[in-house]
């Protein structure tokens, strides 16, 4: 059934108007002022010529698996760390955020019975928006800290002066964590034979510690059982697919990683698999939103709870003209108190137009305050509650909720209220790492993924 167009200007659907520069004739939010534009320029033709971080075929087996989850035949779990740094790109930081990531898929696939597409928010989560341009302490005012790919975060005029050669580190340092995730999971990290190697140390006496335990060993039973029933190894179970995604916010960078490839038509963001537009920057008539429109990577954008159903009409009809099959999700992030008022009237537009996207749900950024000892936080009981009621939500309008988007990390952090261990604000200054947001620790996201399992279920009840 054809599909209606929403006002849309002609130029906005012409992709032969596009190109990978055309986004520098809108306005453009959450970009660092560059004190030197020839040394930016410079950058960015330094940046054209290194070798890509993914491939093009890699972006479209992801499509393919992203348009799976549309149709509910698999599930999106996509999580990483809020922002990355340049000092925590070492094996042991990269290692436990892809053991929590693996964990995480095993108890999904055990408990949805369900293939499950791993998409990391790292390998170029290096840049971060700001709520300002600027930020004061006393009688001095700097940039904002921007991440790790734009300045750094200690409060000087040298660090928080923006510096395109940071752009080139932040290639280098992601290309370096995409090899070590390679190895690893081509090596048999991620091998169904010995789910027990993902463990972490510290968790050994976690309070869901035997619960993961027990389901590892009825993994590892069913695995055994069929070889033997098969008299040969069950094949294609020490490895798995994992993608990278990252927040497309620093255009200058994403523009450079722009390029056409043989015997494929357009043109593809080979910086990373699966880029998406926060909320911050995702205007109709803005640069991020005119530099997606061109790319064939599968791409998301945030949505919050002021975003109206035409809105989001207009930003489908401009993403994905075609109505093409696992190019285009939706992540709210609407907050526990929200998002059963501010979820269905969207999920009716769509519905109503017959539009394909995938949505998810991002239950942490929608949840964020701040404590009185000055800490910023979230709270796993909200945290939880959003993802409780995503269910529900999607349940009742006839849609399908088909992933999450999670803020985590597999290191021993206090960032988080609540959980398992009942973290209080007195904990968060036992070990508060992160530079930007909350993120939850290993124990908090083994949690998320058996509340996923149960709620399903629940649903599938009902």
């Amino acid at each position: 059934m054809p599909h209606a167009q929403h006002a849309v200007p002609p130029a906005d659907n012409d992709i032969d108007a596009w190109a990978p520069d055309s986004w520098r004739t809108r306005r453009a939010l959450q970009l660092p002022q560059y004190p030197d534009l020839a040394a930016l320029a410079a950058v960015q033709d330094e940046l054209r010529a290194l070798p890509p971080l993914v491939t093009s075929w890699e972006i479209q087996s992801l499509k393919q698996q992203l348009a799976d989850a549309q149709e509910g035949s698999r599930f999106l779990l996509q999580g990483g760390d809020c922002a990355e740094t340049f000092a925590e790109c070492n094996s042991s930081v990269i290692s436990n955020r892809l053991k929590v990531l693996l964990q995480m898929s095993l108890v999904l696939v055990h408990g949805l019975k369900l293939p499950v597409v791993r998409v990391g928010r790292f390998a170029g989560q290096y840049a971060k928006p700001r709520s300002a341009d600027t930020e004061t302490i006393g009688d001095t005012t700097l940039p904002s800290y921007r991440g790790d790919m734009v300045n750094a975060p200690e409060f000087t005029a040298a660090a928080r002066t923006p510096d395109p050669r940071r752009m080139v580190k932040a290639h280098a340092r992601s290309a370096m964590t995409m090899n070590f995730v390679r190895a690893l999971i081509d090596g048999g990290f991620a091998d169904l034979h010995h789910p027990e190697y993902w463990d972490l140390g510290w968790v050994g006496q976690a309070p869901l510690a035997h619960e993961y335990q027990r389901m590892v060993g009825a993994i590892g039973d069913a695995v055994r059982f069929m070889e033997t029933l098969t008299g040969s190894q069950v094949h294609n179970i020490n490895r798995v697919d994992f993608y990278t995604s990252h927040e497309a916010l620093l255009l200058p960078y994403e523009e450079a990683q722009t390029r056409q490839v043989p015997r494929q038509h357009g043109w593809f963001n080979l910086g990373t698999h699966y880029p998406w537009i926060g909320m911050r920057t995702a205007a109709m008539d803005g640069a991020h939103v005119e530099y997606f429109r061109g790319i064939r990577n599968p791409v998301a954008i945030k949505i919050g709870p002021s975003v109206a159903p035409d809105q989001l009409l207009r930003l489908v009809d401009v993403l994905n003209p075609d109505d093409e099959p696992g190019k285009l999700a939706f992540i709210h992030r609407m907050g526990a108190t929200a998002i059963a008022d501010k979820l269905p009237p969207l999920l009716e537009a769509i519905r109503r137009e017959g539009r394909r996207v995938l949505w998810v749900c991002d239950p942490m950024h929608g949840n964020t305050e701040a404590t009185a000892n000055g800490y910023k936080t979230r709270r796993f009981d909200n945290i939880r509650g959003e993802l409780e009621q995503a269910f529900d939500v999607h349940a009742a309008a006839g849609t399908r909720l088909g992933g999450v988007h999670l803020e985590l990390t597999g290191e021993n952090v206090t960032e988080c209220l609540g959980g398992a261990r009942e973290l209080t604000e007195l904990d968060l200054q036992r070990d508060y790492r992160s530079t930007v947001d909350p993120r939850l620790n290993y124990e908090q996201a083994l949690e998320i993924a058996m509340l996923i399992v149960r709620k399903r279920g629940e649903i599938a009840a009902d």
